[in-house]
């Protein structure tokens, strides 16, 4: 009935039909909230009433604490006219179960919360009872569906032919990861919820000692090595758990390449020191790094202070991971990290999406010369990422930049047309220029006119950690948005026409360069 009162209203009455959705919402929620109580109860009733039809939720394994303090700590009866309604005393069960358990508060948590755990607590643990510890809805082990973890996540369940999977699965998720354990952002074993990080965690399973692990490494040390470094700890399209990017003499079995045989338990290698070792093969990168007009000191050091040698999760193998290998220098930017809102190239893919960690030409190190160029690449309408699929992975900058399959359903596209359409419908994202002079500019415009690059405590990342509503707007359309004061006057730019109105009246103040945006 609501598709056809819908399908029946005419685009021009637009608002009406928005009106009619919100009509139907309503009914719909009034229609789930309005489910009565099957027995009429007295609003005073003891828990002793409610267990004459609900003992069983008393009676599992692992029985919510909860249910000792009664009933009534966590419902409420409502009786109108003989109905009867049992709801919950707060408006979201996350709500409820923060009364309690308010270290869970993910508000008030610094670093990576298990997203489940952010505000809906009920997708993994029954609010009563259940044959499980915590409560939870399924043990974290078995199959796709005995494992509650295998609900949303799918390591070990779809594995290559040629692939391999970690035996460690099988004694179940539990064993390495604790789900509600968070700490500072970057740190591993707070990104990933683990029990210990590695190699602790991978030796409390695989004796450094053991003979057929020696030989597999070659006879090389190995015992205080990062074993992620080239290992995946759930599986891989590869054999032995080998990580998705590989060093090609590591990959080849050519260890003698850059290895001698070890010496008193040590790494020897081939050359005098790494550096010396990886410009016999990498001398482009050498040549790149001495002529950069912006160079990057980093990057003047020993290669392996930044890649790892053998294999990685991420092209050129960064290591501990692509966000982590800068952030040990640029300690102002693993401040930036501790915001609420991150932007996912920042410190989610790599800060090497967005520069260039050798040296180029532009400012910043930035891969393109300007900060639109920069953010269209992913951002416009027209975005081309190339597939390369012998990799399982898009590239973009020509080819530059290797990113997962999938990074570019997360990322949001401007609804652009020559030039306009961000923030509003015709609203310009570059220089406005004066049309009888092109080279003059009358207002500087880029996106970082009105974003930040890295983080924000506020969404949609804008600059000074403002918030998104009109009170940023006027921060530039001063005069121009919402009633005008009387005796406020409009800024008219110079060159623009008597009595008119400007687009803009300039970029706010702080807000990062603004000029260059094409």
């Amino acid at each position: 009935m609501a598709f056809q009162l819908l399908k029946s209203i005419q685009r021009p009455n637009r608002w009406l039909q928005v009106f009619v959705c919100f009509f139907w919402i309503l009914i719909g929620v009034g229609r789930v909230s309005a489910a009565k109580h099957p027995v009429t109860l007295d609003p005073k009733a003891d828990p002793s009433t409610c267990l004459q039809c609900h003992e069983d939720k008393t009676k599992g394994k692992s029985v919510h604490s909860a249910m000792a303090m009664g009933c009534m700590s966590c419902h409420e009866i409502r009786t109108n006219r003989d109905i009867t309604h049992v709801k919950l005393i707060t408006a979201t069960p996350y709500k409820l179960c923060l009364t309690c358990h308010a270290d869970k508060d993910a508000t008030q948590i610094k670093g990576k919360v298990h997203p489940p755990a952010v505000r809906d607590c009920l997708t993994c643990h029954d609010p009563h009872e259940s044959d499980n510890k915590n409560q939870l809805k399924k043990v974290a082990s078995g199959d796709k569906k005995e494992n509650l973890c295998l609900t949303c996540h799918n390591q070990g369940t779809n594995i290559d032919q040629k692939g391999s999977r970690h035996p460690a699965l099988d004694s179940g998720c539990d064993t390495c990861h604790t789900i509600h354990k968070t700490g500072d952002r970057g740190n591993r074993e707070f990104d990933f919820h683990l029990t210990k990080d590695a190699p602790a965690l991978c030796v409390d399973c695989h004796d450094v000692k053991d003979a057929s692990l020696q030989k597999s490494h070659q006879g090389q040390p190995f015992g205080n090595a990062d074993c992620l470094s080239c290992h995946e700890p759930h599986d891989s399209r590869t054999p032995k758990l080998m990580q998705a990017f590989l060093h090609d003499p590591f990959a080849s079995n050519q260890c003698d390449v850059c290895h001698q045989p070890a010496k008193d338990g040590k790494v020897v290698l081939t050359q005098a020191s790494a550096k010396e070792l990886c410009v016999t093969c990498h001398s482009d990168k050498a040549e790149q790094i001495e002529k950069a007009k912006v160079q990057h000191p980093g990057a003047a050091g020993d290669c392996t202070d930044c890649h790892n040698p053998h294999a990685g999760r991420s092209p050129a193998f960064p290591k501990p991971d692509a966000v982590s290998v800068c952030l040990g220098c640029h300690a102002d930017q693993a401040e930036q990290g501790k915001k609420k809102y991150v932007h996912q190239p920042a410190f989610e893919q790599g800060c090497a999406i967005c520069h260039e960690p050798h040296g180029n030409d532009n400012d910043h190190l930035l891969r393109v010369s300007s900060p639109n160029k920069l953010c269209l690449e992913c951002h416009a309408p027209d975005r081309t990422p190339q597939k390369l699929e012998s990799e399982h992975v898009i590239t973009i900058f020509g080819g530059q930049v290797k990113l997962p399959e999938d990074y570019m359903a997360r990322t949001p596209i401007l609804p652009l047309e020559y030039g306009l359409g961000h923030p509003v419908m015709r609203h310009p994202i570059s220089d406005l220029v004066d049309p009888q002079d092109r080279n003059h500019v009358l207002v500087p415009l880029n996106c970082l006119t009105c974003h930040q690059t890295h983080s924000s405590s506020k969404p949609d990342l804008l600059v000074n950690d403002q918030a998104n509503n009109m009170d940023f707007c006027r921060s530039c359309h001063k005069g121009m948005i919402g009633p005008q004061q009387p005796g406020q006057i409009v800024p008219v730019p110079s060159g623009a026409p008597a009595g008119g109105k400007p687009s803009a009246s300039g970029p706010a103040t702080g807000t990062g360069p603004s000029k260059g945006a094409q």
